[in-house]
């Protein structure tokens, strides 16, 4: 709900909200004498997480005109949180070797809360309708004169707004087949990265005889596979620029699909293949080098999968974006919260090789969605009542 609301009640306060509230949960988090409340604290963290990162995608395009403009600083952002996100458990290694466990929320507490007043200072308003209804509103405060915003005349009620905050992205997430398919995927591809901070210490433990702490380091294999992936998103880029010679349904344009060129082989040859290497390589007489590679493979292609997503629905679905955007990170929440709370005990009852396997194979049948679109992109964009009124259309 807080994605579309902020496209038409503005980012910067929506922003500045969450992001108190966030900093806000991580206090409890941090004297919790309970597991419960740790569970409760960080559900409502969890989902203003959520909001400020997914809200980024919109500044960017608000900031940033044009598909060449915006594609560098879109791959740059998506890299930092996927990096933010994986490399979690390496700087919790770290921690736990010399502190208190509490002293992971202690030491976010202190950095978050740092930066709150930068972004205050720094973040501005981005959304072009809420700067010029602000303007007006200044223009007839100053001088009374009968000067209104596009965005104030008929502007719907409040409650209008909030209805429709809910109700758009549902409707789009049921009724869109591409949208369904492609949250599944890039939900999936996100969650992997969660269900990493459990399998790994589990493996490598058990295979290797790792202290629990010094698991947590493998991460950044996830990382390195994930920093491969933000240049590929770049040639990406450039592929997908170059298509706009060869676009013959809107000449001069770019092929929409030229967004998902590198996210097939990512999808197939990184996180598929990388989790079957992951899953087989994970044996006490295999160097521990060898699931190590694998996991850097499943970095690369969550890196390419994410960012084709992500470039792809902001562009397809231009005139509803942030609906599109927070049906994507609802999913992708979801994935992050519950997988890893399976993991455990998939990895204790079906053996590592297996485990791994099963996912591999849900990422095996996930990787056609963008082939097929490959195919019937066209086709799909035009029988979408949301994708056929975006600007290429």
């Amino acid at each position: 709900m807080g994605l579309p609301l902020m496209e038409d009640l503005g980012v910067r306060y929506g922003y500045l909200i969450s992001y108190a509230l966030f900093v806000t949960s991580i206090i409890p988090q941090a004297v919790a004498r309970n597991y419960a409340t740790l569970i409760v604290v960080r559900f409502f963290a969890g989902g203003c997480v959520g909001l400020l990162s997914n809200v980024i995608g919109g500044i960017i395009s608000d900031v940033w005109e044009g598909e060449e403009g915006r594609s560098l600083p879109m791959s740059v952002y998506i890299w930092t949180y996927l990096v933010g996100t994986t490399i979690g458990p390496v700087i919790g290694a770290g921690i736990l070797q010399h502190l208190n466990w509490r002293w992971i929320f202690y030491i976010q507490l202190i950095f978050y809360g740092a930066l709150f007043p930068v972004f205050y200072l720094l973040i501005r308003e981005t959304r072009g309708p809420i700067i010029l209804k602000r303007r007006a509103q200044q223009i007839r405060r100053k001088l009374g004169s009968n000067v209104y915003a596009q965005s104030e005349i008929n502007a719907p009620a409040l409650l209008q707004v909030l209805k429709e905050a809910i109700a758009r992205p549902t409707n789009m997430f049921f009724t869109e087949w591409v949208l369904f398919f492609f949250t599944l995927w890039s939900a999936f591809a996100f969650g992997t990265i969660f269900i990493f901070t459990q399998s790994i210490g589990q493996v490598f433990a058990s295979l290797y005889n790792w202290p629990a702490y010094s698991t947590g380091y493998v991460q950044v294999a996830v990382v390195v596979g994930e920093t491969l992936g933000c240049l590929a998103s770049f040639y990406q880029d450039r592929l997908y620029l170059q298509s706009a010679s060869r676009n013959t349904e809107t000449p001069g344009l770019p092929i929409p699909e030229a967004r998902l060129y590198l996210s097939v082989p990512g999808s197939f040859l990184g996180i598929t293949a990388g989790l079957f290497v992951y899953a087989w390589t994970s044996h006490p007489s295999v160097p521990w080098i060898a699931p190590a590679i694998g996991l850097g493979m499943v970095g690369f292609g969550i890196m390419v999968v994410v960012t084709a997503v992500t470039t792809y629905i902001t562009d397809a679905y231009s005139k509803y974006a942030a609906s599109a955007l927070a049906a994507i990170a609802f999913g992708e929440n979801l994935f992050a919260a519950f997988l890893p709370l399976a993991a455990q005990s998939m990895y204790r009852k079906l053996g590592f090789g297996w485990a791994s396997s099963l996912l591999g194979f849900l990422a095996l049948a996930l990787s056609f969605a963008p082939v097929v679109l490959l195919i019937w992109g066209g086709e799909a964009r035009r029988r979408s009542p949301f994708m056929s009124q975006a600007s290429y259309t």
